[in-house]
């Protein structure tokens, strides 16, 4: 049987597919089980690794049986949690016996089992007999877990079962942003349950609709993963954003018939609203580390689904159904559009999202996060993604492979960064006038600023995450979810809310003062923080005002028929006195008591006095009842209405964060040249022509990371620095020892070059560049096997990249390039690569390699330059050679890598090293002779083949029917005696 809710109680006429939670009574004992199930196949799952965990929270009551949806190989089992002993073989005995479907008859909401092809196992069927068995129960402002998602709490939260036959534990409300977030970042799926109706309302709904309900609503009102966090402790002090992305893919055939991958890319934080759409994969992965990713299932290229794996840490994966569940560009957007049309006109934006549309939208939406997020969305086009209509490159360009070998983020030891500082570093800036009016803005907060600077900074350092806190904010005006106005929830979760909003309030800045001071005339800020309540200002509300008007006014009435009873009666001393819960009594003195109307209704009584009801009266109380219970309901709204009004602006809000946010980042990097060991400067951009070559020099270039004080021993050495430009090579063939220094250096051009390109200081005497476009780095050893990637195609598939995309603009930076197969074929790759760089693409380049006939074949050519660094070669115990590093870099190659010296180092014993020793002398001793014979044998040939060259002109420039001249005959006698001597050479 496969249920399916009924769209008219789900709330939402079945656009989110809402579920409910029922409970199922375990012997009588008034225990129950949350079970919680979907329409249809809405319920994004991670096959082979994640759980649903639904929570049955608050109060409640329930009306309607559900089909809960859980992971088949997800689940967590008995053996797996705490518990044991007696009450582990109870419940595995009693789950065996009237639980079938969950393990040995496990089938899908379409009846199939585990093994059928089209198996979906984020459904569940229930049998017939066990719905007719569900019944409700009382829980009480707990959320409670049941069965299956019992164990789920014993193991991961520590939670203690309850007694009883039936697997239960809970936790109260106050606990539920911290054990959704624990739940949500180990990889689970959280539904929440919440009830939507109060006992009056449901009393209500039973009289006007004649409802034979005699349990309240509770529906689904949040579905929490790793990607949709809002809330929670970890979230709240940890800056890291936790994005959730989106992956579409297709296949265009080309002119000269190959395919070529096209990729859609949507890349959200939930809790700050940004969206980021693109068309560089690799590059989004490798910078922002997502934590789910949503995908067609079955769609991608196998090269697609390696590469989420690779460059992703243990994510959530949620496979769709395509077309279903996987939207297309045109239903998205026909999503969107609808959306949209309350809010402002979005078409031209939507034209521009189109070729990258997914399925996040459906993700969003079963989340309850569509509206909300879109509303107050935060849209950016990634760079260079072809839908932006821009002339030039306006960033630098850093790949994965760069990212990753330069060690931008993170390195093996640790690594962070993050918000807009990641993103510069992840996009140096290209153009000229935008590096130099960053440049211009750190300068201005160095120097006689620099107080002001600090000043502010620490200012804000007390200041919550506002990007964040916003977007809350701003979630908390759509009454959505969990903030909907229906959910009813025991603990003051307002008070949270309100005293967010007024964090909000008090990081105003003089701009938005204006705006500011409705609020804060609004209501006292600091009691509403303190009580959790907000108590407007008269003007403040009119809502509120004309409720407590109607209050008033029967007050006053109250008032008045008071002294007209007095007047009536003949007695002033008659007044309202109150017992119990009954107010506005008319305590009358006995010896008036005959002189009662008979319809006054007598109440109560004491000695001397009697008490009545008046038909006035009684109409006038409930008139106030009424009167009272809607004030009290304009009160408790009235933050809603606040959040609303402050979300108006919710543009200047956004465009204050960032501006505050970009202050900051400006200012740490303004501090940050403090924190460099030497000279700093600020670098020096200037355009390079079409007709002039593009340069980078540098001056005493030091590390912008490594400093004397975190050396082991000495301290870090300067390096002067030239590529390109008149007179220069543009490309640098670097050897030297092993562990001389090469990679560092590769890196500390690339890191320096970066830093010049987010307007920062760099670490040097002078630095002087022309724009770069774009960085590529190989660098060390590395394989992926997961993705059937060995450690030499890792490094080829890199050097592809380079060799397709690189430019006249660009940085190359090859470490050991071809050293993870044999030497032949490994050199022969590295020159044939060098070659292509040095006379095809002529862009700026670092080459540093172990292959000594590199050199050799480049010593006289104007377009590459010879350097190595330096070392002092000694010898030492057993005659062995004893390298002394200078990290120099300095003209000339490297005669040898000294390998055997890194042997010693790593402490290889002496006979071993002293035979390596030995065998390098004599490879080194045959190599040269086979060099120089090879060398002599191709100096043959060239000889030969220039004289049969000379044969051949000679013979096409005379008629064999004509007797030869003079000067003929002189040349056949030359190219007779060169062919001798060639003869008796060979």
């Amino acid at each position: 049987m496969d249920l399916e809710l009924n769209e008219e109680e789900s709330g939402r006429g079945g656009v989110g597919k809402k579920m409910n939670s029922s409970k199922q009574k375990a012997n009588g004992g008034g225990k129950t089980a949350s079970i919680a199930r979907r329409k249809s196949k809405i319920g994004v799952e991670l096959e082979n690794s994640v759980s649903n965990v639904s929570f049955a929270g608050n109060s409640g009551k329930q009306n309607e049986p559900t089909a809960r949806i859980s992971a088949d190989s997800g689940k967590v089992s008995l053996r797996d949690s705490p518990t044991v002993g007696d009450a582990a073989e109870r419940f595995i005995t009693r789950e065996a016996e009237k639980l079938p479907f969950l393990e040995v008859d496990r089938r899908d909401a379409n009846r199939r089992r585990p093994g059928d092809a089209n198996y979906d196992p984020r459904t569940l069927y229930l049998p017939p007999e066990f719905v007719k068995s569900l019944t409700g129960g009382q829980m009480g402002k707990f959320y409670e877990l049941f069965e299956m998602d019992a164990h789920v709490g014993a193991k991961e939260l520590g939670l203690q079962y309850m007694k009883g036959e039936q697997p239960h534990c809970g936790f109260p409300e106050k606990n539920f942003s911290m054990n959704v977030e624990k739940l949500a970042r180990k990889g689970y799926r959280v539904l929440v349950v919440e009830q939507t109706e109060t006992p009056e309302q449901l009393e209500l709904r039973r009289r006007e609709k004649g409802s034979k309900d005699k349990v309240v609503k509770r529906e689904v009102c949040a579905v929490v993963t790793k990607g949709t966090l809002t809330e929670g402790e970890t979230l709240s002090t940890n800056p890291d954003a936790s994005y959730l992305i989106a992956v579409s893919e297709s296949c265009q055939v080309s002119a000269n018939q190959q395919g070529v991958h096209i990729f859609g890319v949507c890349v959200v934080d939930i809790a700050t609203s940004k969206i980021i759409l693109g068309q560089f994969l690799m590059l989004l992965l490798a910078e922002l580390r997502p934590v789910e990713i949503i995908k067609p299932a079955k769609l991608l290229c196998p090269e697609t689904e390696k590469a989420l794996f690779r460059h992703t840490r243990n994510p959530l994966v949620n496979e769709l159904i395509p077309f279903s569940e996987f939207w297309n560009a045109e239903k998205t957007i026909c999503e969107v559009t609808s959306i949209y049309q309350r809010i402002g006109d979005h078409a031209c934006f939507l034209l521009r999202m189109k070729p990258l549309c997914n399925p996040v939208i459906l993700h969003w939406k079963m989340a309850f996060l569509d509206e909300t997020l879109l509303r107050f969305a935060k849209f950016e086009l990634l760079p260079c993604s072809g839908l932006g209509e821009i002339t030039q490159k306006p960033y630098m360009v850093l790949d994965a492979a760069a990212l990753e070998n330069l060690e931008i983020f993170e390195n093996s030891r640790n690594g962070d960064s993050s918000g807009l500082l990641r993103t510069w570093l992840a996009r140096p800036l290209y153009h000229l006038e935008s590096i130099k009016e960053r440049q211009d803005a750190i300068a201005e907060l160095k120097g006689v600023n620099k107080p002001y600077v600090l000043g502010f900074r620490k200012e804000l350092s007390k200041l919550p995450d506002m990007e964040r806190l916003l977007a809350r904010i701003f979630a908390a005006s759509e009454a959505n979810g969990r903030n909907a106005n229906k959910v009813v929830l025991y603990e003051d979760a307002a008070k949270k809310q309100l005293q967010e909003f007024i964090s909000a309030l008090r990081a105003g800045i003089p701009d938005v003062q204006t705006i500011l001071r409705h609020f804060k005339e609004a209501f006292d800020w600091e009691e509403a923080n303190h009580s959790g309540r907000v108590i407007p200002r008269e003007g403040a509300d009119l809502e509120y005002d004309a409720a407590c008007q109607v209050v008033k006014d029967i007050e006053s009435n109250l008032r008045k028929h008071l002294k007209e009873q007095q007047r009536l009666l003949g007695d002033a001393s008659i007044c309202y006195v109150t017992i119990g819960k009954d107010a506005y009594l008319l305590e009358v003195p006995e010896s008036l008591s005959p002189s009662i109307p008979k319809e006054y209704e007598l109440r109560s009584s004491k000695k001397g006095f009697y008490r009545y009801w008046t038909p006035v009266i009684k109409k006038l109380i409930g008139e106030l009842s009424q009167a009272e219970s809607e004030k009290e309901s304009k009160l408790k709204s009235i933050l809603q209405r606040l959040i609303g009004r402050f979300c108006e602006n919710h543009n200047k809000w956004r465009q204050l964060v960032s501006t505050v946010a970009e202050l900051d980042v400006l200012i740490s990097l303004s501090i940050a040249s403090e924190y460099y060991e030497g000279k700093t400067c600020r670098p020096v951009l200037s355009a390079s022509h079409s007709d002039e070559v593009p340069f980078l020099t540098a001056k005493s270039l030091g590390h912008p990371v490594l400093r004397s004080d975190t050396l082991a021993e000495g301290t870090f050495v300067t390096n002067d620095f030239k590529l390109g430009g008149s007179g220069n090579a543009s490309v640098i063939v670097l050897t030297g020892p092993n562990m001389g220094g090469k990679s560092t250096l590769l890196r500390q051009v690339c890191l320096a070059v970066i830093l010049a390109q987010i307007g920062a200081d760099v670490p040097a005497e002078s630095f002087a560049l022309s724009p770069i476009d774009r960085i590529f780095v190989r660098m060390g050893a590395k394989d992926h096997i997961m993705a059937g990637h060995s450690t030499f195609l890792t490094e080829l598939l890199e050097t592809a990249s380079m060799l397709s995309s690189a430019t006249r603009n660009s940085l190359v930076a090859l470490d050991e390039l071809g050293r993870g197969t044999s030497t032949s074929d490994g050199q022969a790759i590295a020159a044939s690569v060098l070659e292509h760089f040095v006379r095809t693409v002529q862009c700026r380049g670092m080459f540093s390699t172990h292959y000594h006939r590199l050199a050799v074949d480049y010593q006289k050519d104007p377009k590459v330059a010879l350097c190595h660094m330096a070392c002092q070669v000694g010898t030492g115990v057993a005659g062995l050679e004893e390298v002394t590093f200078l990290y120099k870099l300095t003209p000339g190659a490297c005669p040898k890598s000294y390998g055997v010296n890194v042997a010693r180092l790593a402490g290889l014993p002496d006979s071993v090293l002293q035979k390596a020793t030995a065998k390098s002398q004599e490879f080194e001793g045959s190599c040269g002779k086979m060099l120089g014979a090879n060398l002599s044998s191709q100096r043959w040939q060239d000889k030969a083949s220039l004289v049969i060259k000379n044969l051949e002109e000679i013979a096409a420039s005379n008629n064999c029917h004509t007797p030869p001249d003079s000067m003929v005959v002189g040349s056949l006698a030359n190219l007779q005696y060169r062919a001798r001597l060639l003869i008796q050479q060979q």
